[in-house]
């Protein structure tokens, strides 16, 4: 299946300053993620039969409308999330999707595949490669998964466990390229969720190991479980801690009353 990428410079917490939109299909095509009007989607607008979002983040939707109309393309969203999804984007969708929904594009059908943990209604979109069934099928992973540095999963909409669930599911499915919506084509996409699932690990120990030391408040566990300067992404470390006592809270690990976290008794 054919793939174009147009890149989308717009506001975002990626360090690249922009975020990927795809257009999947020379015809009938599904477009994922436009983040904002440019010109590279407006040359591939008439081939645009679908539109869709891997979810509903403010630097992934700012075109959703202005495309949607322009194509008249049929506006997909995940079942249960079409108000979250009207919401983000100032459009009603016209179908919704679940895990296993085949989306029919003029190359074939693409599959979306729930990933949920960076935001609750998290999905991917699995492909044909262009080398056919012999080079496998393709993903594009949103914010799953990011070739260099890590991907923030932040309380409140943020879901650590059911982040590195996503990450295992994609690790066994093997494909071999994914296409991701900030920075480049990730060629090693075990080692990369490898990767991306041992930061969590360790973020996870530090905040643990930060508790126990007798750091209660989210600040004061952030202090702690970052060894580095913090400036301009202070508000992104502390929704990140707070993910992460969150799991640890429900998986019994410490105790958290909503303002103080405290160390487990074995």
């Amino acid at each position: 299946m054919q793939l174009e990428r147009v890149s989308c410079r717009v506001r975002t917490a990626s360090p690249t300053g922009q975020t990927h939109a795809y257009v999947l299909g020379r015809s009938g095509a599904l477009l994922v993620d436009p983040a904002a009007r440019v010109d590279g989607l407006d040359a591939l607008a008439d081939r645009v039969d679908h539109v869709a979002l891997t979810h509903h983040h403010p630097d992934h939707v700012g075109a959703v409308a202005h495309y949607a109309e322009e194509t008249d393309a049929t506006v997909w969203c995940r079942l249960g999330r079409e108000a979250a999804f009207e919401a983000a984007t100032g459009v009603e969708p016209d179908r919704t999707f679940a895990d296993g929904t085949r989306i029919e594009t003029g190359d074939g059908p693409v599959e979306v595949v729930d990933t949920p943990g960076h935001a609750p209604e998290h999905v991917g979109f699995r492909f044909p490669g262009e080398g056919g069934e012999e080079g496998g099928d393709e993903y594009l992973v949103g914010d799953l998964a990011v070739a260099e540095g890590s991907v923030v999963v932040g309380h409140p909409s943020g879901d650590v466990r059911a982040y590195v669930s996503s990450l295992r599911r994609l690790w066994a499915r093997d494909p071999p390229r994914l296409h991701p919506a900030h920075g480049p084509t990730i060629g090693d996409p075990r080692a990369t969720c490898e990767r991306l699932i041992e930061h969590r690990r360790d973020r996870e120990e530090r905040v643990l190991r930060a508790v126990r030391d007798g750091a209660g408040t989210v600040p004061e566990i952030t202090d702690v479980a970052y060894e580095k300067d913090l400036t301009g992404v202070r508000d992104l470390a502390e929704a990140t801690v707070r993910a992460h006592v969150e799991k640890l809270r429900v998986e019994g690990r410490l105790a958290w009353d909503g303002e103080r976290a405290r160390a487990v008794v074995p």
